[in-house]
């Protein structure tokens, strides 16, 4: 394979969101924490034996990592699917909100993230944050033609098409060409990674150039659950993932020798994902077959990560969170239960779909081994950070996001009143406190008693219906969304 060079808040009182607690005062940002974001893709709520005992992953990383700060218990993407996740994290707003309303985007797909819109490494910028992302981008770039305009898909984003349409039609993609959107028009100082790992064109991409080519016209290793596509000679999947870890870690320690800028990395891994690819030294390790020797290998790089910031003597200042963009694909087999006792799986509505693991070590704010029991959303962290910093957040910036800053401090504490879960065929839930109303397939559940969502309610609890209807019908609403 050929390497081409290169060089390398306080928030105002939103409806729906918050009940009593809607702003905390931070009394000191003296010393600003670096920020670690790993976030696995796909990875179940009872994958890790810290979420499940019957989990027949030994997941002794994350269980360090869960020892050493606080575990959530109802804590959910903002979607059950990839790109929309990923869309809400980084901007603190639902996708929905967006022209994608169901689905994730695809191969050769334009940027989702709006031109203008403020998102988390813009504001951490804004404070003299380095930011990178190394790893999964899945959220769009302007791919140009060879008289550099962009590439032009007659597809709307989310909006499958024909796969062998689309990739006939970026034949016309020239990949010497500076690449728009991605990471960096989003706020990002530096990018590294193959953008997604089982859609084409494979190749490598650092900050806006391609430094490999993809000279051939298909995959002739492609694995499965990969889509055919451009393809960089010699491309491997399996090295995907070492290949980021490896880059994660080289600029935490890069970093780390910079000690007056604080840093934030957003470190998108490619697994549990399909392809399943662990390598050898895993292989047979979890007693859960090949998917459970991957997880395995993600715990492995979340102990990597952490070995990394202890190495660097920065551990004591830097906010480490682990989570996963939404459920697990991966079937119950062999009492191995991938998204713990919940219905359904990665995609659907249900709680399989969405409710997520999430651990947060934040020295000198959060409690070692503190199990917090509200619900929470991931696009939160967006909020959280922009307390701690002191940053004003306009009523249309990050809109959906509620700081964690009071229950990182105290589990007790709820931070939300209401959280929207939507799946990838666009169906909507709203959960209020512990009532989980899904209004397109007329479903009413109370979690509390029934978290594997068995007993439907819309009938008996006619009251609970109508107010869960409306305050969906507020939030949707909020921005015309």
């Amino acid at each position: 394979m050929v390497i081409m060079s290169t060089t390398c808040a306080l928030l105002p009182c939103r409806p729906g969101l918050t009940d009593q607690h809607e702003t905390t005062s931070v009394s000191s940002t003296d010393k600003r924490p670096n920020i670690v974001l790993i976030l696995a893709d796909d990875m179940g709520y009872g994958d890790a034996s810290c979420y499940d005992e019957r989990s027949l992953i030994p997941t002794q990383h994350i269980d360090r990592l869960a020892e050493q700060g606080m575990r959530f218990t109802d804590a959910h993407s903002p979607s059950a699917v990839c790109s929309p996740t990923r869309y809400g994290i980084l901007t603190g707003r639902y996708a929905w909100r967006t022209v994608m309303t169901s689905r994730v985007l695809w191969a050769f797909d334009r940027p989702l993230i709006e031109r203008d819109r403020f998102t988390v490494p813009a504001m951490l910028r804004r404070h003299d944050y380095h930011t990178a992302c190394i790893g999964k981008w899945h959220l769009g770039w302007v791919w140009r033609t060879a008289d550099g305009q962009p590439l032009q898909l007659p597809f709307e984003i989310g909006e499958p098409g024909p796969h062998t349409e689309r990739v006939r039609l970026a034949r016309a993609i020239d990949y010497t060409q500076m690449l728009g959107g991605g990471p960096l028009a989003a706020g990002f100082d530096y990018y590294f990674g193959d953008d997604v790992i089982n859609q084409p064109p494979y190749l490598w991409i650092e900050n806006n150039r391609g430094l490999t080519l993809p000279t051939l016209p298909a995959n002739p290793h492609l694995l499965y659950g990969s889509s055919d596509g451009p393809t960089t000679v010699d491309w491997d999947q399996k090295a995907v993932l070492p290949e980021l870890t490896r880059r994660a870690t080289d600029y935490i320690r890069q970093r780390a020798r910079q000690p007056s800028q604080p840093f934030f990395l957003y470190f998108p891994l490619t697994a549990p994902h399909l392809p399943i690819v662990p390598p050898p030294e895993f292989a047979g390790k979890s007693k859960y077959g090949p998917y459970g020797d991957f997880v395995l290998q993600v715990d492995s790089i979340v102990g990597q990560i952490m070995a990394a910031l202890e190495d660097a003597e920065i551990t004591e200042n830097t906010l480490l969170v682990f989570t996963s963009d939404n459920g697990s694909y991966a079937p119950v087999k062999d009492e191995h239960h991938p998204n713990g006792n919940l219905r359904g799986r990665k995609g659907m509505i249900f709680e399989g779909g969405h409710r997520v693991p999430l651990i947060v070590r934040w020295p000198g704010v959060v409690k070692r081994g503190t199990v917090n029991h509200q619900l929470v959303g991931l696009q939160d962290l967006a909020a959280t950070l922009a307390e701690h910093l002191g940053q004003e957040l306009s009523a249309d910036a990050m809109e959906d996001s509620v700081s964690l800053y009071p229950t990182l401090r105290d589990a007790s504490i709820p931070v939300r009143q209401a959280l929207v879960n939507h799946s990838v065929s666009g169906e909507f839930a709203v959960r209020q406190h512990d009532w989980k109303l899904i209004p397109g397939n007329r479903q009413l559940y109370d979690l509390g008693q029934d978290l594997a969502e068995q007993e439907n309610l819309w009938e008996t609890r006619p009251e609970i219906v109508q107010r869960l209807t409306a305050l969906l019908t507020e939030i949707r609403g909020e921005t015309g969304g």
